[in-house]
Parts: C-alpha cells; structure tokens; sequence
C-alpha cells in the first residue's frame, strides 16, 4: 500500500469518529431531574410558567438577561436563566421549551420557544363548505 492511500485512510476515519462524535453531543428533550443529573450537557425542557414566582427582566441593566420559574411535565420547578431578551406575550404562552445547559442550581437557557394561546378560543374550527363561504362574502 502506498503511503498516500495510508494517509487518505487515516484522514476518513478521523472525519468519521468527528461525525460520530457530534452526534452523540446533540441536544435532546429531558426532563429537569435529567438535565440536573447531567449538567452541561444541552437539553431540551418543556414545560409551563410558574405564575407563583416573579419574573425578573430590567432591559435598561441588561436586555439579555431574562430570569423566571418554570414548571417541567414532572411539575418539578426551576430557576430559568434565559440569555436573551424577554420574549413578547411570555406570560400569555401555554407552553415553553427552553434549551439549554443545567448549571449547578438553575438551567441557563440561550433559546427559548414558546407556545401561545391558540387565536380560537371556542375550541374546534367551524368547518364550512365552499357555498357557505362564497354566501357570507355575498352578505356581508
């Protein structure tokens, strides 16, 4: 075998353990007492607001710096330390997914997703046929 070849075999089998290597290091959806139990490694946690602990955001010190309570599926509440600014309508959200790291006693977020109230309240859409819609254009 030519030492080129050799070379060439080495190289792909370092890009293969990197690929490999990075995979293993994605983030996933935990629970806190997972992200606890693993601190530093990034997780994914779902979860509701809890409305019993105050929200601590001041843009004019520090607009990147968003501190609150969140309850996870488990209702297991944590101090959340979000390193970004305050989301808008963040206290009307039914749901958040934070993701982020767990650092000894709070999770430090760096993205934030939130699920909002749905725009229809009554529940389940009205269904209607193409007729009925071309007959509320017509009388409206």
């Amino acid at each position: 075998m030519k030492r080129t070849h050799i070379v060439g075999i080495i190289v792909i089998a370092v890009a293969i353990a990197a690929i490999i290597g990075s995979l293993s290091d994605s983030s996933t959806y935990a629970n806190f007492t997972e992200a606890f139990e693993n601190q530093g490694r990034e997780y994914h946690v779902v979860g509701t607001l809890s409305k019993e602990k105050p929200t601590e955001y001041d843009p004019e010190t520090n607009p990147d710096l968003f501190v609150f309570y969140m309850l996870d599926k488990d209702s297991l509440e944590k101090k959340v330390v979000l390193h970004k600014n305050k989301p808008q309508d963040f206290e009307r959200s039914d749901q958040i997914v934070i993701i982020g790291k767990a650092l000894e006693q709070e999770f430090h977020a760096n993205q934030i997703l939130l699920k909002c109230p749905s725009k229809y309240e009554d529940g389940s859409p009205e269904f209607q046929t193409p007729e009925e819609i071309e007959a509320k254009k017509v009388t409206v």
